[in-house]
């Protein structure tokens, strides 16, 4: 019978994953452990706003849940020596350097996490990947686990390991409600028994029916290509909307339309200025690194493009700022509405704003940013990082600066850019805005979530993504 659970890491998957199976669960204990204790502290925080993870619902399974029976804790070893199940929720990004180094994924984490296992578990413990790997990383923990063992009596060791692999599916934003009302649960593994034990936990409250068990490689190979369609939808609409402009049709009524096929659905065919997140781009990535491995140089190149048009989109939108503008950003303010990947979470990683910005900030001009659940040393990080990764451009601190007010934010800005949808900015007072703003004034809405008719204001231009009404009147 299942006691106690442990999962490593206490991130974007790790802290929602496990509140809504203690929600589920209270008989079960969980622990969430990291070494990072900044992370920890700020999961204890008393201000349930100062949570580490932002997502609706999840602060409220925080207060009712914690000190019951969901802890998050620093002291690792104690909390795997008592589980009978461990989750590994690491980060596992793109490899810097070396060999795979922009596409294959760094597993260091992983294997840390394997050895700490090993060493500290005791009896039978099932350890379950959760974190998104490449086809075959089972076997590397397996063998991890299994060395700890022939260190002992092997006709009666103190500790046997069963290894699953039970991918997250969740969708930022929604990923409380992702968790409680899965469209599947998938479990991979060879051992019966451990699959058994995983499966009774999400009976729960998941129907039996969309619990799917599978083999390891199959299971995590679906994550990988869960990810890699999604994306791939994303590119696409992305593709459709450059040519909606360039011809006067209106992206929102094309979506439609082809979205009311049942067999093409509408899910994914919003369009942006690209996706973002932890998960899309290092995914496919991944798939092109796998691919390239078994000698499938097709395959990976059709996989490598996806990425590579949405890097083309967001330097379109850049292009399309700079030419809207006479060509020149210099002594020219910008305020930058959103810089999470996407609304309703805290999340910045891969976020289309961090290149955008960057690439705004190298034509000299002055950014103002404002996001409701981002805070300024995260943008900074972020704008940092990709400077000293990926750019050679002249970054300055004093180009940028940080603002918790729109309506102050927008005077004598010379632009208005819109980067993530949140619902904030859909109810903006635009005739406000516009007698802020330095003349001529734009708006630029990459998101497409404001409506035509607010833009009959005089004074204010407007561009709004994938809409050929607006891209061809000038």
């Amino acid at each position: 019978m299942i006691k106690n659970i442990c999962c490593i890491g206490a991130g974007f998957v790790g802290g929602p994953t496990m509140a809504v199976l203690a929600n589920n669960c209270p008989e079960i204990i969980f622990n969430v452990v990291d070494i990072n204790n900044e992370k920890i502290n700020n999961w204890n925080n008393n201000d349930l706003n100062e949570l580490p993870v932002y997502e609706p619902g999840l602060s409220d399974l925080i207060a009712k849940l914690r000190g019951k029976n969901l802890f998050f804790r620093t002291d690792v070893f104690h909390c795997i020596s008592i589980a009978d199940i461990v989750f590994i929720s690491v980060n596992t990004p793109i490899k810097s350097k070396g060999l795979g180094a922009g596409q294959a994924s760094d597993l260091k984490w992983v294997e840390s996490s394997a050895r700490t296992i090993a060493e500290n578990a005791k009896g039978h413990t099932i350890v379950v990947e959760k974190s998104t790997l490449p086809v075959r990383t089972a076997k590397l923990i397996k063998t991890i686990l299994n060395s700890s063992t022939k260190k002992e009596n092997l006709s009666s060791p103190s500790k046997t390991f069963s290894v699953l692999s039970n991918p997250e599916f969740l969708a930022e934003g929604t990923a409380i409600n992702d968790l409680t009302y899965p469209d599947r649960v998938l479990i991979g593994g060879n051992d019966l028994s451990a699959i058994e034990d995983l499966k009774n936990i999400y009976l729960k409250w998941v129907p039996k029916e969309k619990i799917v068990t599978t083999n390891l490689w199959s299971s995590e190979l679906s994550k990988l290509t869960a990810n890699a369609f999604l994306a791939q939808r994303i590119s696409s609409i992305n593709t459709i909307s450059a040519i909606c402009e360039s011809t006067g049709a209106d992206i929102k009524e094309v979506s439609t339309s082809v979205g009311l096929d049942s067999r093409i659905g509408d899910k994914f065919l919003k369009v942006g200025p690209g996706f973002g997140g932890s998960c899309f781009k290092k995914d496919i990535l991944n798939l092109v690194y796998l691919c390239k491995q078994y000698n499938l140089d097709e395959v990976a190149a059709y996989w490598e493009q996806i990425v590579e048009v949405n890097n083309w989109q967001k330097n379109r939108i850049y292009k399309t700022i700079v030419s809207k503008l006479f060509g020149n950003l210099s002594d020219k303010k910008i305020l930058i509405l959103g810089f999470a990947f996407k609304a309703n979470t805290n999340d910045t990683r891969e976020s289309a704003a961090i290149q955008i910005s960057c690439n705004l900030l190298n034509e000299s001009a002055e950014i103002i940013f404002h996001d409701p659940k981002v805070d300024r040393q995260q943008i900074e990080k972020e704008l940092e990082n990709y400077v000293e990764n990926y750019s050679s451009i002249d970054f300055s601190k004093s180009k940028i600066s940080f603002s918790k007010n729109i309506y102050e934010s927008a005077t004598d800005v010379d632009a208005i850019l819109i980067l993530t949808e949140w619902d904030e900015y859909k109810n903006i007072d635009w005739q406000i805005i516009s007698k802020k703003m330095r003349s001529p004034s734009w708006v630029f809405d990459t998101r497409g979530i404001l409506h035509q008719e607010v833009f009959n204001i005089p004074g204010i231009n407007f561009w709004q993504i994938g809409n050929g009404k607006f891209s061809q009147k000038d």
